[in-house]
């Protein structure tokens, strides 16, 4: 089961992806996958289109979502899979957490023209498929184009985190209140690319403490945007921790992404795959 090419973290032009839904589903296919989720940031209105393009394509495939969370004063991301989109606990949910993302865009747009960036805000509504979802990656594309920076890691880099001009906090939905939405939708609720996250050890411990609290299950072992090495020490964590393991490609664009849909390692052997749960 472990050898099955699932790919259970992708996002379309919904959220901060490119393609559409059924072009990632053609992409996914074309690639081998075997298993595929469409999670889009705080949203699920992507979610009966990529279930039929799949369908089409006789690829198996579960509903999915990553929400935003507040943790420690960071943001961390929590994937649900196999969930009934329609669930209203978990729509109100998403719901409340896209809130505040119009006057969070205008804020950036405000500090970046502070230091000569003129027209972000409009600039980035050009690649925001859905507006309610505009996202610093929406702002690192419209730089980019600017020839204001190179790629949109620079962007990242020199504006868009803490600290640098473009940065602005938000709260998102706590991670007890995350994990609620998803479980009431009947899926599964797991830690994306827990190796991306600045936490001390103690702190790793404690966010996997109160996951496990709340009642999630899983965490993303094989991701985009973990390194080989993570691969390993993510592996030990889960047997550490007895999660369930996730594989996911993160895949947004064709050029910007580190790993193409369904290009990823199998999940080790020693590991219980989420999907066992589905």
């Amino acid at each position: 089961m472990n050898s099955i090419n699932a790919d259970l973290h992708c996002h379309s032009v919904l959220s901060d992806g490119t393609l559409t839904p059924e072009d990632l589903a053609i992409r996914a296919h074309q690639n081998g996958v075997q298993l595929w989720s469409l999670t889009d940031h705080d949203v699920i209105g992507g979610q009966h289109r990529a279930r039929e393009a799949a369908k089409t394509l006789g690829m198996k495939y579960t509903s999915g979502v990553e929400i935003s969370v507040s943790w420690m004063r960071q943001t961390i991301h929590i994937v649900g899979i196999g969930l009934n989109p329609d669930h209203p606990e978990l729509v109100e949910g998403l719901r409340k957490t896209r809130d505040g993302r119009t006057a969070r865009g205008k804020e950036i747009a405000r500090q970046l023209a502070a230091v000569g960036i003129a027209g972000a805000y409009e600039g980035a509504l050009t690649y925001a498929g859905n507006p309610e979802l505009l996202s610093r990656t929406h702002f690192a594309r419209f730089l980019v184009e600017k020839n204001i920076s190179r790629s949109t890691d620079d962007v990242f880099k020199n504006y868009l985190i803490e600290g640098k001009p473009g940065y602005i906090g938000h709260v998102w939905a706590s991670l007890k209140e995350s994990v609620d939405w998803i479980k009431s939708a009947g899926g599964v609720a797991i830690i994306a690319h827990p190796g991306r996250y600045r936490l001390t050890e103690l702190q790793k411990h404690e966010l996997f403490i109160a996951f496990k609290d709340a009642g999630g299950l899983g965490i993303e072992v094989i991701t985009g945007s973990h390194t080989p090495h993570q691969y390993e020490e993510y592996a030990k964590i889960a047997l550490q921790y007895g999660f369930y393991a996730s594989r996911g490609s993160d895949f947004h664009d064709p050029a910007e992404s580190y790993i193409d849909l369904g290009k990823l390692p199998h999940l080790p052997p020693s590991l219980q795959p989420v999907w066992s749960l589905l």
